[in-house]
């Protein structure tokens, strides 16, 4: 079974915030081509989205994986999807963010 990937309005901002970012520095090939390979790589948890780090302590269902050591994506799986629920770039607190979600 393949999963459908969805990106959360809060996860397409993050991603065009981290692309603008690197893109400012004078680098809009290299803002493309890593956050071109972060969807990439949030896309191949279609056929195995049970991976990274359980984070039931966070939010219940919460998974969080990284991304050549700076970037932590924040998801959750579903019975047919995977949630991309958010991007979170150079040690950006990903927790504060689901403090308090149930």
């Amino acid at each position: 079974m393949a999963y459908r990937i969805v990106f959360s309005p809060i996860a397409e901002v993050q991603l065009l915030k981290l692309y603008r970012d690197i893109a400012e520095r004078g680098l809009p090939g290299v803002a493309e081509n890593y956050t071109v390979a972060i969807v990439e790589y949030c896309r191949s948890f279609s056929t195995f989205p049970q991976r990274g780090a359980r984070r039931d302590d966070i939010r219940p269902g919460l998974r969080t994986v990284g991304y050549h050591r700076r970037v932590t994506i924040a998801f959750e799986v579903t019975d047919d999807a995977v949630n991309i629920l958010g991007v979170y770039y150079g040690g950006q607190d990903f927790e504060a963010d689901f403090q308090g979600d149930d």
